[in-house]
């Protein structure tokens, strides 16, 4: 008999868990002993939120399996049900192409429903980014699929001991940092000229860089929340990179707002390949909204962020952030602050609490490597 390559199948929904795997799999290709497949489903399949899979095309990333699960509708029932339905057939995917592991990221109902297939189906879930804090329902799913999974790979000391405090043994919970800043670190974006030149954009005017996604708690309200956050930014005169949202329940009222409110600086987008997404943002005067990119990979850059309302409520941030409500005067005061010498001085200073550039191999060799067993498998809480 030959010997066994170890399988792993990474399962993704949406582009930022795009961020997440992409290095991890680049450094799968380098290892003979290790291989995998994607289970792509989700938005990555949707023309409405830029079909991302396109992206999987144009990197050779393998797509082995596609699951469409995503109910028209975008608001509280077709969210829970899309899950649903994700739930009912992502088991007979597992079942027949057998990984020996599962690797899912981040905080997503997805990872969730897979961390469950997972565990039900006695095949071992290993999961990006364990431990952290986030606001909203994402926040409760991160600490849900840390319960089911049996591998957590978290970014820092301080999500380790969070994962150790919810009752996981010591020998599950290994510090790797987030492996989507190691293509930050290692220069792998599009850099300045390509993006002034395919963007459009003047690199003598400002560029904010405009991320908003709806909150599950705020059902119904994202219509004001994002005309308060459009009219304040177009006080500034500045060239207005906006990417739409994700596919929760939502985000059809944000992308209908956005488009009603926007004006001739705004550059709307879908979707856009990660490169030039990285290579935006390194550009950017600020970056506004609620996205955990201003938490995660704006420090890296040293870029300003102005996170508003609650989504990343309580998640480890640098000295880059600005939290702000959704009240208009207190937005622009906001960016007004993140545009200030002093303050732009300080963020050069920022250091990212979420890893140095080596994630991905540390990743790797731990799926590489971990002996699946019965003590692996057989989960026993200490708490």
């Amino acid at each position: 008999m030959g010997r066994h390559i170890r399988k792993i199948a990474i399962v993704t929904g949406s582009r930022g868990e795009y961020g997440y795997i992409r290095p991890v799999i680049n450094r799968i290709r380098q290892d003979p002993n290790i291989d995998y497949f994607a289970i792509a489903t989700n938005a990555h399949l949707l023309t409405e939120f830029g079909s991302s899979i396109k992206e999987f095309g144009k990197d050779r990333i393998k797509v082995k399996e596609k699951i469409y699960n995503t109910l028209d509708g975008y608001n509280l029932v077709t969210m829970a049900k899309s899950l649903g339905i994700f739930l009912t057939q992502l088991p007979e995917v597992l079942d027949r192409t057998k990984p020996d592991i599962i690797l899912i990221s981040g905080d997503r109902g997805e990872q969730l429903m897979a961390a469950i297939a997972g565990a039900y189906m006695q095949i071992p879930v290993a999961h990006i980014q364990s431990g952290e804090i986030s606001g909203h329902i994402d926040g409760i799913t991160r600490h849900a699929i840390t319960k089911f999974a049996h591998i957590h790979f978290c970014a820092n000391k301080e999500f380790a001991e969070r994962v150790r405090k919810m009752g996981e043994q010591n020998f599950r919970i290994f510090i790797t940092g987030a492996p989507q800043l190691d293509e930050l670190f290692k220069g792998k974006f599009t850099e300045k000229k390509q993006i002034l030149r395919k963007y459009n954009l003047k690199e003598d005017r400002r560029i904010f860089l405009l991320i908003y996604h709806p909150v599950a708690e705020e059902y119904g309200k994202e219509l004001d929340e994002v005309r308060v956050i459009l009219e304040s930014i177009k006080k500034f005169d500045a060239q207005i990179i906006s990417i739409f949202p994700n596919s929760d329940m939502g985000s059809k009222q944000i992308k209908e707002a956005i488009e009603r409110w926007s004006n001739r600086n705004f550059r709307i987008f879908r979707n856009l390949p990660r490169q030039d997404y990285l290579g935006i943002l390194k550009i950017s005067d600020i970056i506004v909204g609620n996205s955990s990119s201003a938490i995660i990979e704006a420090p890296v850059f040293k870029i300003p962020a102005i996170n508003i309302g609650p989504r990343q409520s309580g998640r480890l941030q640098a000295n880059n952030v600005i939290n702000v409500d959704y009240n208009k005067e207190n937005i622009i005061k906001a960016i007004k602050k993140a545009m200030s010498s002093s303050f732009r001085e300080n963020v050069k200073k920022c250091v990212s609490v979420y890893g140095n550039g080596n994630s991905s191999s540390k990743i790797v060799e731990i799926l590489k490597n971990i002996k699946i067993d019965d003590k692996l498998l057989n989960k026993r809480l200490t708490y």
